[in-house]
Order: structure tokens, then sequence, then C-alpha cells
């Protein structure tokens, strides 16, 4: 019992809940190592009886907890409206110099709480026109209460007797922005578009034309790509954009080389004419020859042209902004180009680095920071290109007519050797990694490898590297993707050693991440939505509608589970989502329409039952799907007719109030492969292959932009006025059935 109520006193779950009438208890040793994860002694009985006694009295004594939200025109929460009276508060508002002036407070000389809000100058005042703004009206608080503007603020109280506490005050709008109109738009990983100007892989150059092209021929609202955050270097490096070195800054390798303005002014033109060769080659090998995408290869060409690119000194404006650009980032960039530093000399892993390496703040690594001034300022300007790429991206989206831009994802964490790992190495919980528990779809449960941040370390700092990440990310964006939203209210903690059964559930404050959040995506005027698929807690999906994040809808999930297991209607669906008909982790269309998947994940070992039958529970379950297009007068091309069905399920789409609709775009091709397959490593080539068109046949994007088969596809998405019925002249290829 002890040890159960120290678990809840800190976020820790002693038992889960897979399904409404199944409890899965948790081992009492993983709820030991999780707690001394969070830096709680449960080791012993005479420790668990210290520990929570400890918790409890800090408990009973606190006026405050850790984080406090206001909602702005929302009801104060019960914690600053059940602060006893006479108590004052004292709010020191985030900002350059806020803390520099001398302290000020309302005299508590009244039975109502007092409230000083101080601002950067020292002075007291009302709300800014940011939280006036971004509220729905007169709050619905004491008048005692003065809103303080927009933002995370610390807050200090002082009731009658001394007792005192303080913590952070977040601020925020009730919900993030909205898209500004239903719209449409392309799912794609860059990686995968190929321009014939790239160097072996999609870069930053081609994601700026896709968007172009598709804002202005397409009328498309919004491109999405994969997360764009930095790798870990490797031999090789993992493909994955999932399991990055930060989450903060992007990778270089994205880089289009040509737009770099130094470019034009390398004196030693014959090295770089060689590099461009050779890279001409690498892309040639991918797109015609059969080859995957190899990333170091075209890193280790980026590389040395990017060396030849700094030796050309930067113009006056171009040093100017160079350097307000390390201003704004600080310590976070530092920390990030130190890292890779020490990577090229000692390895990517910082676990195995020499010991007065591993500590960010050592005399020794302050020691290396000198010695290695040259290659940390090569990072940093590197880091600096790249965001002028990704802006340069966002813009030519919004010069298109783009209602949304760019669609940026956020990784659900980071490697435990990476940057992001060493940097911060106090606010992630060490000998702990991330994944889900057992469920129908994977008996042994996941471990994904990544550590969890510590929700105490997060709250204690005021959620700063959270903070910095979003507005990092955001900063080029029209919208944000958060994988495995559900994150932000608990994560599944594996302690190291264990199998992913023996993990448990740790609680996040849901109302403060939300609240940073909506915060952040607000000053960046730009949506967000979340990867919400899967086992969601009850009262998720819910808390993020509120807030206005938007959830993620794959038409093939969505059924009448409630009742008649029935496809959807479309009318049911929410309004609040991305709407699609498959995600990088999914069959492409028109792989599940042929149940080309089935097959593949035979041929790989992955299949739970014999072949027969899972290829007749495929075949039904898409039978039905087409079948009810049909009835919706969906699918004028007949049920055989594959390319026609990918459009029908697309015209579904477009039947649903959902805000965006995306189209993945190898189905706009007839691709049959799927970028990731959950479950393999080395037996499927994850996150390097090509976008292909229905043989199999790499297909760039000049190609792409001039396919009849995605201007086929392409005309669902057109006013109904100014585009042809759907008809025997727009049949595409007929697909085979699958049934045994």
């Amino acid at each position: 019992m002890g040890l159960s109520r120290l678990a809840a006193l800190h976020g820790v779950a002693t038992s889960y809940s897979p399904s409404a009438d199944v409890t899965v208890s948790v081992p009492d040793d993983t709820v030991v190592a999780v707690l001394a994860a969070l830096g709680v002694d449960a080791g012993t009985p005479e420790a668990v009886r210290e520990s929570l006694a400890a918790a409890e009295s800090s408990a009973r004594s606190r006026l405050l907890p850790p984080t406090l939200v206001v909602w702005t025109g929302e009801p104060l929460p019960a914690a600053l409206t059940a602060l006893p009276p006479g108590t004052t508060l004292d709010i020191a508002l985030e900002g350059p110099g806020s803390a520099s002036p001398p302290r000020m407070r309302i005299p508590a000389d009244r039975p109502d709480p007092a409230v000083s809000v101080r601002g950067a100058d020292g002075r007291t005042g009302p709300a800014d026109e940011e939280s006036a703004e971004a509220g729905t009206g007169a709050p619905p608080a004491p008048a005692w209460w003065v809103e303080p503007p927009l933002g995370v603020h610390r807050l200090a109280v002082r009731a009658p007797g001394g007792r005192s506490a303080a913590g952070t005050l977040v601020v925020a709008p009730p919900r993030a922005p909205r898209p500004p109109a239903r719209g449409h738009g392309f799912l794609v990983q860059l990686y995968s578009l190929l321009s014939a100007r790239s160097w072996g892989m999609g870069d930053l150059g081609d994601l700026a034309d896709l968007a172009a092209w598709s804002g202005r021929t397409l009328d498309a609202g919004f491109v999405q790509v994969n997360p764009l955050h930095a790798a870990v270097p490797g031999d090789p490096t993992d493909p994955s954009p999932y399991r990055p070195s930060s989450r903060r800054f992007p990778d270089p390798v994205h880089l289009h080389i040509e737009s770099i303005p130094e470019y034009g002014h390398v004196t030693d033109r014959g090295t770089l004419d060689d590099l461009r060769q050779d890279a001409a080659t690498l892309s040639d090998t991918v797109l015609n020859k059969g080859a995957l995408i190899d990333r170091d290869a075209v890193w280790e060409l980026k590389r040395q042209a990017l060396e030849l690119v700094r030796e050309v000194p930067l113009t006056p404006g171009r040093r100017a902004a160079y350097c307000d650009f390390l201003a704004e980032q600080g310590q976070a960039l530092e920390d990030h180009a130190l890292w890779c530093a020490l990577a090229e000399a000692h390895g990517s892993d910082w676990h195995t680095w020499p010991a007065g390496l591993r500590d960010p703040r050592s005399k020794e690594t302050a020691r290396a920071r000198g010695e290695l001034l040259d290659r940390v300022d090569f990072h940093c300007r590197l880091a600096w290109l790249t965001d002028g790429q990704l802006a340069g991206a966002q813009r030519a989206g919004l010069d298109a007519g783009m209602a949304v831009g760019i669609v940026h994802d956020l990784a659900v964490g980071v490697h435990p050797g990476g940057a992001d790992a060493w940097a911060q190495q106090d606010a992630f919980a060490h000998g702990m990694s991330v994944g889900a528990p057992p469920d129908a779809f994977n008996a042994r449960g996941q471990d994904w490898g990544l550590p969890p941040w510590r929700p105490d370390v997060l709250a204690a700092s005021g959620y700063a590297p959270y903070r910095g990440l979003l507005r990092g990310l955001l900063a080029h964006a029209g919208a944000l993707r958060i994988d495995h939203v559900m994150g932000l209210f608990r994560l599944w903690w594996v302690p190291e050693g264990r199998p992913p059964t023996e993990g448990t559930y740790v609680t996040h404050d849901a109302e403060a991440m939300l609240a940073v959040l909506v915060l952040e995506a607000h000053r960046a005027g730009a949506v967000v939505m979340g990867e919400d698929l899967g086992t969601v807690e009850p009262g998720v999906r819910e808390a993020l509608a509120r807030r206005g994040v938007l959830g993620t809808s794959v038409l093939w999930f969505e059924r009448d589970w409630a009742g008649t297991g029935r496809p959807l209607a479309p009318e049911k669906w929410r309004e609040g989502c991305l709407a699609t008909v498959t995600t990088h982790d999914l069959p492409s269309t028109a792989a599940r329409l042929t149940g080309d998947h089935v097959t593949l994940r035979h041929r790989l070992g992955l299949l739970t039952r014999p072949l027969d039958q899972e290829l007749t529970a495929d075949a039904t379950d898409t039978a039905e799907w087409l079948a009810y297009l049909s009835r919706l007068g969906l699918l004028p091309e007949g049920e055989s007719d594959e390319e026609g069905a990918v459009r029908a399920v697309h015209r579904f789409l477009l039947r649903t109030p959902a805000r965006m609709t995306g189209v993945w775009l190898p189905d706009a091709l007839g691709d049959r492969r799927p970028q990731n397959l959950p479950g393999t490593w080395d037996q499927y080539p994850n996150w390097r292959l090509p976008v292909a068109d229905a043989e199999g046949h790499p297909v760039t994007l000049e190609e792409l932009a001039a396919a009849p088969r995605l201007h086929r596809l392409m005309e669902v998405f057109r006013p109904r006025e100014d585009r042809p019925e759907p008809g025997p002249e727009t049949h595409g290829h007929a697909y085979p059935h699958t049934h045994p």
C-alpha cells in the first residue's frame, strides 16, 4: 500500500487497463526502478516509508502546485482561488530584464488575495494587448485578479503566518489557431522525393519547389513532411527520422547546396564540380539502377561542399544575420554544435567519450570547446544555413497561396547517445526508455530506445527545454504534427534491461504541457495536430479538441466501433482532424487494395496467422469499404478499378467535415511499397526508398508534376464546377482480387 501511494504521488502507475474490462498490475520492481529514475528511493520498506512521509508532508504544506495554468477568458484554477485570505501574489513576467527590478507587492489589507504583476520595467499593470486579443471577453475571475499577459511567468505567494511558495504560471489562450479554411495537401517523406538537381535524396530546395508547384497548380494548402531533426551520425547512420540526435535543430543533410549564397563564390570550382558530378551519379543509382537512398554517401558529398562554401567570407549583411542567429539560439545551439564537434573526434555516443567530456558543464568540456572552436563554428553555420532554407520553403508555400504551408513533424523522443540527451542530461530519466505496452497488435509491447523527459524537472525549469523545442520547430512552420501526441499526458517507461511488458505509465502535467503548446502555437500563428492513433486513454482526444489540437483520422481505422463495426459514415467523422487514407507507417492505398501488403509481411515472417487467413480477412475488410463507397456513389469506375478506388477513398474524405485532408504522395502515383514497415530492421529498407510509380520505378519531382495519374487523382479536389464527372475515360488499371 505504501509503495502504491508513493507511486501515485509521483505520477507512476501501479496498474493499467489495456481495455475497459482488463486491469494489469505493474511489477513492484518496475515501480521501484521508475521511482529511482525520478530521484525517489523506494528500494527498501524503510526507504518507502521515509520517501512517502516526505512526499505527503510536502503535499500538505504546499501552497501551490509546481505549475499553474490560466486559460484566458476561463475561470481561474482552484489552486489560486483557494489561497487563504490576505495572501499576496507576486508575478514576475517572462522577458529580458524581468528579474532585475525590485520586487513589488500590493499589501494584503483586505480579505481577498492581492496581486502584483511585475513587468520587465518593474511596474505593475493590467494585461497587454496580446492577452486581451487572445481572450474571449472579460474573464470570469475575482475582482482582485489582474490578468497577466500571455507567457510563462514566475509566481510567488506569501500567505498570512509566513507560509510562502513559488512556481510557474502559464497564461495561455484557450485554443491553438485553426486552419484558415478546409484544405488539402500532400504528405511526403522529404528524403524520398528526389528532383533532377538533388544530391541523392530529397532536400529543402525540393520541398520549396513542391510547395510552390502544388500550391499554384493544385490549390494545395499544405505539405506535411517527416521530422527533419538532426540525426546521430553513424556507420551507417540510422535512417529513421524518429530517432534523432536533436529535435531542437534540423539536419544539414537537407540543405540544397546550390541555393547557399556563398556557393557561387567558391574559388575551388574543380573540386566543387567533381562533387556535383559524384552527386549526380549517386542520384542516378537511386533513380535508375535500383539503389537505396544512402544518407551517409549524400552527407559525405555535402559535407565536403560545405567545407568549401564556408571558406567564402560572409558579406557584412550576412555576417550580421549570422550573429543575430547565434544570439537568438544561445546556449542551446552552442551545446548542439559542440556535441557535433566532439562526435567527430570521439564518436557519436557521448557515453563512450572520455569521462570529463560526458558532462557538458565540466572543465574538460570547456577546454575542448576552446580547442574545437573552429568546428563548433562550422556546425553553428550549418544550423543557420538550414534554418534559412526552412524559412525559404515556408515562404515559397505561402507565396504560392497555401493557407498553411509546411507542416513539420515532432518526433516523440531522441537518441540516448545524441546531442539533446548529452546537453540536457538532468532533464532525462536515466536508465529508462519510452515504448508502448502490449496490445492486440503487439503482444510483446514496444521499446523505442528513447529516454523520456522527467516531468518533475520539466516543471521545475518552467518547461524551458520543451518551450525551446517548440519555438525552434514552429519558427518556420505553418503547422506542427506531434507524433504520439498522447505522450503529452503519459508515456510508457521501460526500465533498462527489462522487456516492454514490464514497463509502466508515468504521467505528465497534461494541463501545463498543453498550455505551453497552445501558447507557442499562438505566438507562431501555427496549427497543431496530433497523431492519436491506436490505444488512447479516455478523455485525451476530448482534452486535445478542447484546446484546438487536431487529431489524425485514417480511413481504414474509422469504423463504428461502439455499434455495428461497419465503416463510419462520413458525416460522423470529427471535424477537428487531418483526414487521410494512409500514413508512412501503413501500407500504401494501392498495396492495401491489392493485398500486396499482406504478402510482403508474409515474406518477412511478420504474420501471426496463416497466409490464407490473413488474405481472407484483409480482402473482406477491403471489399466492405469498396461496397460502401459504391453505395455512396463514390466509385463510378467500378470495384475492380484500382486507380478508381484510390480516387474513391479520397472522394470519401471530402465528404467528411475534416478541416484538413492529406494525400500520401506515393498514393498519387500508385506506389505499392511502404516507406516504413514496423517490426522490421534489416529485413526491409525502411526510410530509404524513393517515391515510385505503380511498377516500382522511381519518379523525380519533375516527372511527378507531369504524371497523368497524379493529375487524375487531384481532379477530385477541384471545385465541383471546375472538374469533369468521373467516368470511363478516367479509369486506371484493374487490380487482382486477393481472395485465396
